[in-house]
């Protein structure tokens, strides 16, 4: 049964060009350091947050058709649960684009759910290069599997984009310049600035943001390998 712990009822930046909810879903595989929504990923933190029954949820997408275009759909990681094709299907019906956020783990959903034209775009999060994974995920983490869902997105025919939170003291410019040529060639990279906010990881609540201008000179150095590459 998939658990809501949290709704935007609005957002004109997480969906490109339409105005859209966010919807995130509690559960994660991952446990980055850094990720700020413990609440939907530490499981002694999911037991203490307040969850949203689907049936309220629903009701307020059908309140807000004609106004909202689409439902973005994050986490945590929403390819953990086995019901999400189903949970997907009913907000479709209601006549919803959908925008799914993940990590890219679980390829086997995704296309799924492309295949069966359940959702309109992806945005997978790329971590680290992919000789780093196991560094901070283990063994538990298959990169297979985070390759094939970057296949998955570019030969899918469906809108994607990747990106990257790049977090000081975890990702230097080598690593961004290694994910770059990695993934490209691809339709869209975004780098992303690191929010020093309730992180899994409370160290990390202490360290200081890359300044822009880092970033832009990251953007500068790697935008021919994509159509689009920009900085969040």
């Amino acid at each position: 049964m998939i658990k809501i712990g949290g709704l935007q009822k609005l957002t004109l930046i997480d969906y490109p060009q339409r105005l859209a909810c966010t919807v995130f879903l509690v559960g994660c595989n991952f446990y980055c350091p850094w990720c700020y929504s413990k609440e939907l990923v530490l499981p002694e933190e999911i037991k203490k947050w307040p969850k949203i029954p689907q049936k309220e949820f629903f009701s307020f997408l059908r309140e807000r058709k004609g106004f909202l275009e689409g439902v973005v759909l994050c986490g945590g990681e929403p390819t953990m649960n086995k019901d999400l094709p189903s949970f997907v299907k009913k907000i479709k019906k209601l006549g919803y684009l959908i925008k799914l956020d993940t990590n890219g783990s679980n390829p086997k959903m995704v296309k799924e759910l492309i295949d069966k034209k359940l959702i309109d775009y992806v945005a997978m999060d790329v971590k680290l290069p992919k000789e780093r994974y196991p560094e901070v995920f283990g063994k538990r983490i298959k990169i297979k599997d985070i390759e094939k869902t970057i296949k998955i997105l570019k030969e899918g025919g469906i809108d994607y984009e990747f990106r990257t939170t790049v977090v000081p003291t975890v990702l230097e410019r080598e690593d961004i310049l290694k994910i770059a040529r990695w993934i490209s060639p691809a339709k869209k990279y975004f780098l992303q600035n690191f929010r020093a906010e309730k992180t899994v990881d409370p160290q990390f609540e202490k360290i200081k943001p890359y300044p822009q201008e880092f970033l832009v000179s990251l953007q500068k150095a790697i935008s021919p390998l994509f159509e689009i590459c920009q900085v969040r």
